[in-house]
Parts: C-alpha cells; structure tokens; sequence
C-alpha cells in the first residue's frame, strides 16, 4: 500500500509526497532527515493523505496534486478533513 500526502509545515507552507509507510514518514520529515525542503520548515503536521494499491498510481497523483494552486490545495484538504 501507498500514500500521497500533504503536510503543513512550521512556515504554513504545504508539502506533498508519497510513500509506503506514513507515519515512519511523517516522522522522518520531523526528524530532519526527510526532505531538504522540510527540513528548515520543521516541525511538519499530517493533514491530509490518499490510499493506493501501487506505487505508480500514487506517483501519477502526486504529480497531478502537485500542480494544482495553493486555493485548490486547500478545497482538497479541508473538504475531507
């Protein structure tokens, strides 16, 4: 099972990845040793993910989540949450 989701970090700023385990993750974000954007914007808060079966569906996501603006992520986020 795969992950794509957004974190808010410490500037309000959102992060958007995919992995396999969400939780090791988010932790590693926290840890400082996730991504190099994360890594001054720390700490990071889960507000958002999206389940699938493969690594490839969850990429394409990503990518497509990626693009979209700052007020479509936000629609996105927080009409699920």
């Amino acid at each position: 099972m795969f992950y794509v989701y957004f974190v808010k970090c410490r500037d309000n700023s959102f992060y958007c990845g995919y992995t396999s385990d969400l939780n090791k993750r988010v932790a590693t974000h926290n840890s400082g040793a996730g991504a190099k954007y994360t890594k001054k914007r720390r700490p990071v808060t889960l507000i958002y993910s999206e389940t699938f079966d493969n690594r490839k569906d969850a990429m394409k996501r990503e990518c497509a989540l990626k693009k979209l603006s700052r007020k479509q992520k936000e629609a996105l986020i927080f009409k699920k949450y």
